[in-house]
């Protein structure tokens, strides 16, 4: 699954290590998710749009959704 986890996080000055301490996570599942190794669970996922004040929909993207369009 595509994210811009690195985009957003980088539009808030912050270091993994940094969004990690923000999730509770560490910062190599933070690096993880970021070069799409991992999808993060659920409570996860909203657990980093809620970090961000997004939807979910708005940081990981369905690769399958992106051939139906």
């Amino acid at each position: 699954m595509r994210n811009r986890l690195k985009v957003l996080r980088a539009e808030c000055d912050w270091s993994q290590q940094d969004l990690a301490d923000r999730l509770g996570v560490s910062r190599q599942s933070v690096n993880a998710i970021e070069t799409g190794r991992y999808d993060p669970s659920l409570p996860l996922a909203f657990k980093i749009a809620d970090v961000f004040g997004l939807a979910i929909e708005a940081i990981f993207v369905n690769p399958a959704k992106e051939t139906d369009q």
